[in-house]
């Protein structure tokens, strides 16, 4: 039996996995690296640490799983994004990445939004500061000299591919999500980039879009030695890694939802029309599976939140978590007045306003940290609720949703994020590894081994638990829910 690699270049790591055509795991491996934060706002990573971190779990990989690692017929590679890197003639990175949560290029939006052209459409009508091109064009506006040096500036996943294969190409989910490449009105508009000032997109951006699971090229031969790998291994193209988790947890029909919930939360609903609506992305076409429209929402900050909560109030012990959910499970629903607002790092969506700040409102001297974590908890799920309700106007009702993420271990805030959406949660076999299995299907699917995305994801994920909502519960979060929308309205004046 052929054996399939998915790789996904993550915010805090990259991770590695080789699984059999059933799913069933030979091995997952996973190196953290490092996040540089130089200036509020500013986040930025080292490519060097991406290669080299990817080139350990790969190897690691080859020795957990033994024999079977000379199976690998192909490999995917899904990654964060926005995160953007300006490479060299040599394929050298020229300096840092700039971080999809970076919110820099807050003028390059503005310009690029002002001019309401038509192709906005088909992005929610704007764009966003974490997006490939206002980035693109902060680094011409404000660093020329790497840009003038630049052979190319990509996404994370062209480079890593670049790695692989030597092969320049984009995804068809990167570019139609993240810079505005539209396959019903031709791919990358000219006068778009023309009327946004920014022509040089096209000598710049790699603009080879191949669909998922197109091959980018086979893995070049110093590589393939290097790392042990069949000199016939076939990288397949993968994609944004929210939506190639979705594929990892079978999301892949119309009516279908998938969450992503992790430092960001991310949100993604497969519909067979277009939907031209307020405060979501998209519809993007062909962006988690080939046939179907894309609509996205996403929350910057939502695990993120919590780990600056235990780093910063000094939360110790073996499992902080687990610490903190007890006690916050004797705090009644909505914190005794205690509100938190979760955009710590901007809104994405709906307000799309990367100005937007996080913010406790109701704090009194009765309130204690389980007071603090459990507002916490209960702002990031009130956020979901607002996108999924801004969804719902033009999708199919959401009957479920496939959670992966490493707040799916977080039994405690599962229970609150069903009860305020009123939507169950359902978590498959490998939810942990959604993003890593993803890119293993879609291999699968380039190979040949399946014919489609459907039939291989019936075969290679497997629901094991549902996570219900308490309606009753729900129905009390509502009062709750309602302030935490007025909330926003009554300090957005603030945010400049």
């Amino acid at each position: 039996m052929k054996s399939f690699m998915g790789i996904d270049i993550g915010t805090q790591s990259v991770r590695c996995c080789v699984v059999d055509a059933g799913g069933r795991f030979l091995s997952v491996q996973e190196e953290k690296y490092p996040t540089i934060y130089p200036r509020p706002g500013y986040a930025e990573q080292s490519p060097k640490d991406w290669i080299r971190c990817l080139e350990k779990s790969i190897l690691n990989c080859r020795e957990q799983a033994g024999d079977r690692f000379r199976d690998v017929a192909g490999i995917a590679v899904c990654s964060t994004s926005s995160t953007v890197v300006a490479v060299g003639k040599n394929g050298e990175p020229l300096s840092n990445a700039i971080l999809w949560m970076d919110n820099r290029a807050v003028r390059q939006v503005e310009k690029i939004n002002k001019t309401g052209h038509e192709i906005l459409k088909h992005c929610g009508g704007e764009v966003s500061v974490e997006w490939l091109v206002p980035k693109m064009m902060w680094i011409r506006d404000n660093e020329p000299d790497i840009f003038a040096e630049a052979v190319r500036i990509v996404e994370a996943q062209d480079y890593v591919n670049h790695y692989l294969t030597g092969n320049w190409t984009a995804s068809v989910c990167q570019a139609t999500c993240k810079s505005n490449h539209v396959e019903e009105r031709g791919g990358f508009s000219a006068d778009f980039f023309d009327k946004i000032g920014f022509p040089e997109f096209f000598d710049k951006a790699a603009t080879a879009v191949l669909d998922e699971a197109e091959p980018v090229g086979k893995i070049a031969k110093k590589t393939a030695e290097k790392l042990g790998l069949p000199e016939n291994t076939v990288v397949y193209q993968g994609g944004i890694d929210a939506h190639v988790n979705m594929i990892g947890l079978g999301v892949c029909r119309s009516g279908e939802t998938g969450v992503v919930m992790g430092s960001s939360f991310v949100q993604l609903a497969l519909t067979d029309e277009p939907f031209f609506g307020d405060g979501i992305w998209g519809p993007y076409r062909n962006a988690v599976v080939p046939g179907k429209y894309c609509l996205e929402g996403g929350q910057v900050s939502a695990g993120s939140i919590i780990k600056w909560f235990i780093n910063e109030f000094g939360i110790k012990g073996k499992n902080p978590f687990k610490l903190l959910g007890t006690e916050a499970a004797d705090i009644p629903r909505g914190s005794e007045g205690l509100l938190l607002l979760d955009f710590f790092q901007g809104n994405r969506t709906p307000y799309k306003d990367p100005s937007a700040k996080g913010a406790y409102y109701g704090l009194t001297l009765a309130h204690t940290r389980a007071h603090m974590y459990r507002a916490i908890l209960e702002g990031v799920a009130f956020g979901m609720r607002n996108i999924l309700e801004r969804m719902e106007k033009g999708a199919e009702t959401i009957k479920q949703l496939r959670g992966c993420g490493g707040a799916t271990a977080n039994d405690f805030w599962l229970g609150i994020i069903s009860d305020i959406t009123g939507k169950p949660i359902v978590l498959t076999e490998n939810s942990a590894n959604a993003g890593v299995l993803g890119g293993a299907i879609i291999a699968a699917v380039g190979d040949g081994y399946y014919k489609s995305f459907e039939d291989a994801c019936d075969a290679m994920t497997k629901v094991t638990t549902v996570v219900n909502p308490d309606m009753a519960a729900n129905k009390e979060y509502s009062a709750f829910y309602e302030k935490y929308l007025r909330l926003y309205e009554c300090t957005r004046a603030l945010n400049a």
